[in-house]
């Protein structure tokens, strides 16, 4: 007996197709606005870091000042101290962010961000030895943090990736790692004397006091290769959102994309580290944040970059111009990340009892 199949009408073909098309073309919308709101937002923050402060500018004042133009007490204030300040906290900002999501991706845990996994802590470490123990500075420093980060995460990595549940014993494995040289950077701090322990201690806060753009120069040439270079596989990257077996039965080459990932990534986690000392959290919530606002089926790597901006921008306002005392940008970012991180522990805990 023979069977005949009726094919579907064309009208509900073209229908479907016009639904997905619109769908499309919504979630391509929002990501659009989400990408201007923050671009926007970053630009309000950047010109109230600029105005604001313990003498008050116009705005016209300091598009004078970034034109390159002399205006009486203005080009020193904003184009030595205030500038300098600003774009350090929007290039390190979103050099945790975009790394941070990209950890989070590859892994595809919400916790696996190079502060919880262990990578932030041995770039401190090198750095401190570095501050404390060599009387390093500049690109010296900015050497040793990033080989301290990239030493950690090939350490982690050989010791995670065997076998099936590879990513939660490189968290735990990363945990560990970070709380052992957490303990190595107290013990040379002790080793120091008052002045290297005082500004070590400062730097390990996260602080953007002193910020030159002779400091920034290594974050920038940083970014300018990092950032393309992250663009660049943020497709592969995307899709490894699926699994590793998904991703590679669609053509990713996954080893060769979660190598050159972490290796992009903790060079610019690393110098962004040198730069500013580890601002707590940053990398942890801008992957998060970013994901809620763009929706699903949208890349968030971008919108992960502004929100790291916007969010070390604003925090360095709240700690430096609006507190009753003036704090490194870190305690704020620090406050802010910890209450996300029990928030998001406790509905993990719930999720996994339910």
């Amino acid at each position: 007996m023979t069977t005949t199949t009726t094919p579907a009408p064309a009208g509900d073909s073209s229908l479907a197709a016009g639904l997905v098309r619109a769908r499309r073309h919504r979630r391509q919308r929002r990501w659009l606005l989400v990408v201007l709101a923050l671009s926007l937002l970053i630009l309000t923050l950047f010109m109230v870091s600029l105005c604001i402060g313990e003498r008050v500018y116009s705005p016209a004042d300091a598009i004078r000042v970034i034109l390159g133009q002399k205006v009486p007490g203005a080009s020193f204030t904003i184009g030595r101290l205030r500038l300098p300040r600003a774009t350090t906290a929007i290039l390190a900002g979103a050099a945790f962010g975009v790394v941070g999501a990209c950890f989070q991706i590859l892994l595809r845990n919400t916790l696996a961000s190079p502060d919880i996994i262990g990578i932030t802590a041995g770039a401190n470490t090198a750095a401190v030895a570095g501050i404390i123990l060599l009387g390093a500075s500049g690109l010296a420093l900015t050497g040793m943090a990033v080989a301290g980060g990239l030493l950690t995460a090939l350490a982690v990595a050989l010791l995670a990736w065997q076998g099936r549940g590879a990513t939660s014993r490189l968290i735990l494995i990363g945990i560990a790692t970070g709380s052992m040289f957490d303990a190595v950077t107290m013990w040379i701090m002790i080793r120091g004397n008052q002045y290297d322990i005082q500004a070590a201690s400062r730097w390990l806060t996260g602080s953007l006091n002193g910020a030159t753009f002779t400091g920034l120069a290594p974050l920038a040439v940083i970014l300018t290769i990092g950032l393309p270079a992250i663009a660049a596989l943020s497709r592969p990257l995307d899709t490894m959102r699926l699994g590793e077996d998904a991703a590679a039965g669609l053509g990713v080459r996954v080893r060769s994309t979660r190598t050159a990932i972490m290796l992009v990534g903790v060079v610019m986690l690393a110098t962004a580290t040198a730069t500013t000392g580890p601002i707590a959290f940053v990398s942890l919530l801008c992957g998060p944040i970013a994901a809620n606002l763009v929706g699903p089926g949208r890349s968030y790597l971008l919108p992960s970059a502004l929100v790291g901006s916007a969010m070390v921008l604003g925090s360095d306002i709240i700690a430096s111009r609006l507190l009753p005392h003036s704090y490194p940008v870190g305690v704020v970012t620090g406050i802010v990340g910890g209450v996300y991180l029990i928030v998001l522990i406790v509905r993990l805990t719930r999720r996994e009892t339910v």
